[in-house]
């Protein structure tokens, strides 16, 4: 499960379609309607929120006006909840959103080089979901660190 920090227009159409799911599946561990996953790291950072079903559904309806500015069609009547986000809401390290948008800058030269080319080469400095604000701060420690 990989709930990205960065911001969705820096997905390419398979990250942002898994996202989308990815995010779905962790909005029902959230609602506590599957035994799977319900110790997924990524999980933690919108568990520790006042309203983690509230966060989750703002981070849903930021992936859905992404896919919306692409005129994709994700269902928003699978949230489970209306985005109440007035500010951002969650931290995420400088150095977590760094790492982030290494892995994805890897990952999405080798399945979509023309993507790559057009919205992350040369990327330094990603910009987040709306859901989270930067802090300083190396690798988040509930990520799983892989090589890059």
């Amino acid at each position: 499960m990989r709930i990205w920090s960065i911001h969705p227009s820096l997905l390419d159409s398979k990250g942002l379609v898994a996202c989308w799911r990815e995010t779905l599946l962790a909005q029902k561990v959230l609602q506590g309607l599957t035994r799977g996953y319900t110790n997924h790291p990524q999980l933690h950072r919108f568990r520790t929120t006042s309203n983690p079903l509230e966060a989750i559904a703002s981070y849903l309806h930021g992936l859905c006006d992404e896919a919306d500015s692409r005129d994709y069609h994700f269902d928003r009547s699978k949230i489970a909840g209306i985005a109440q986000l007035e500010k951002p809401l969650i931290p995420v390290t400088v150095g977590q959103a760094e790492y982030e948008l290494a892995f994805l800058m890897q990952k999405v030269e080798k399945r979509d080089e023309k993507w790559f080319a057009e919205h992350l080469h040369g990327l330094e400095k990603p910009a987040l979901h709306p859901l989270f604000f930067i802090v300083p701060g190396g690798i988040e420690p509930w990520e799983k660190v892989k090589d890059i």
